[in-house]
């Protein structure tokens, strides 16, 4: 059974940093994009941050320069650092990947979302 894991949410000050970590596990073929979403409360969910199996990363323009996107193909993991945290990043950060599943001699792609982990930040 796939998984994906998150941990390193919380509660911090403004101006304060975190660490996301999300774990993959299970019977995977291949780890391909893995991202970081968020959905505050009365909003829709929307990307923060992308990673390609290569190490290409995708930041959106409003965490650009405050979190860094990193993954570790050896342990499955990919991070999300955060600094200079605002207030308005408060919100559920959910960790997202496209794995490569396969059985026999067939592949196949599919989506898995974490379970999502909470981040307050006070003002």
């Amino acid at each position: 059974q796939v998984q994906l894991v998150e941990s390193g949410g919380g509660l911090v000050q403004a101006g304060g940093s975190l660490r996301l970590s999300c774990a993959a596990s299970g019977s995977i073929f291949r780890i391909n994009t893995m991202g970081w979403y968020r959905q505050a409360p009365g909003k829709q969910r929307e990307l923060v941050a992308d990673i390609t199996s290569g190490g290409s990363a995708n930041i959106v323009d409003s965490v650009k320069g405050r979190f860094t996107i990193s993954r570790d193909n050896a342990k499955n993991t990919v991070y999300l650092r955060m600094n200079s945290l605002k207030p308005e990043d408060t919100a559920v950060y959910y960790c997202n990947a496209d794995l490569t599943l396969s059985y026999g001699s067939s592949f196949w792609n599919r989506g898995y979302w974490g379970q999502g982990t909470q981040v307050t930040v006070s003002s």
